[in-house]
């Protein structure tokens, strides 16, 4: 399992827009990935409900993983959602 820490950009956390982009990326990853805050149980990264229902907030620690069988691929994957999530972007970038 490759796995990646990192604090949410978003002063809002992951709620409503931050969630849809984050959930966009997630899905487009090719990878099954979850995320889960610090102190809790991970979810599917590519359901906007599971997402939701985290209520994470800006600022707080989650920890994205993937249990993918090709732990390069996986990793890869992980460091483009890490970077958007750590910086907060407001667009999907060209390479998720």
């Amino acid at each position: 399992m490759v796995e990646r820490r990192v604090n949410i950009g978003w002063a809002e956390g992951l709620h409503a827009r931050p969630a849809s982009i984050f959930v966009r990326a997630a899905t487009a990853a090719g990878v099954p990935v979850t995320i889960a805050k610090a102190d809790g149980g991970p979810v599917n990264a590519a359901s906007m409900l599971a997402v939701l229902s985290l209520g994470a907030q800006g600022g707080e620690e989650v920890v994205l993983a993937s249990d993918a069988e090709d732990a390069e691929q996986a990793a890869t994957a992980l460091d483009r959602l890490a970077k958007l999530v750590a910086e907060g972007l407001e667009e999907l970038p060209e390479t998720v």
